[in-house]
């Protein structure tokens, strides 16, 4: 994916996907989350880096209170929170090493079973060769960032 008008490549991609109305019982199972996290890994074709880091967070507050999910990979990671009592997960999953989008959003609504799903797909580290700016709009445009 060389782009030779700039010379200038992604890094990499990142799925994003915010799932709302899951069952209770596929959010607040250990072995759910572990099982899910095996099948992704396996299924987009990456190599997982030791165990996922599973742990159970804010049990202080009824809308965040959920797993966490941590599951190093070769080529990155995949990071994901599960809303327990709202019903409603945040995945990220980023790698340098290109996956189908599609067969993770399967994989995720699998487990999850959400009755809606958004997502969104990114390129990561795609930068366009800099045009000359002079002092003053380059701070400008840092600010506005």
């Amino acid at each position: 994916m060389l782009n030779t008008a700039t010379n200038t490549k992604p890094w990499g991609q990142h799925l994003v996907l915010d799932f709302n109305g899951c069952p209770f019982e596929l959010l607040s199972s250990e072995e759910n989350i572990r099982a899910w996290t095996k099948e992704l890994v396996e299924a987009i074709n990456m190599i997982a880096y030791g165990e996922p880091i599973i742990e159970h967070f804010a049990t202080h507050s009824h809308e965040a209170a959920g797993f966490t999910l941590l599951q190093m990979i070769e080529t990155s990671a995949i990071a994901a929170h599960f809303a327990e009592n709202i019903g409603q997960v945040y995945i990220d999953i980023f790698s340098c090493k290109p996956y189908e989008n599609q067969v993770a959003i399967d994989i995720c609504a699998k487990y999850f079973q959400p009755e809606e799903i958004r997502q969104t797909a990114l390129i990561r580290g795609r930068f366009e060769e800099p045009k000359q700016l002079d002092e003053t709009q380059e701070v400008k445009n840092v600010r506005a960032a």
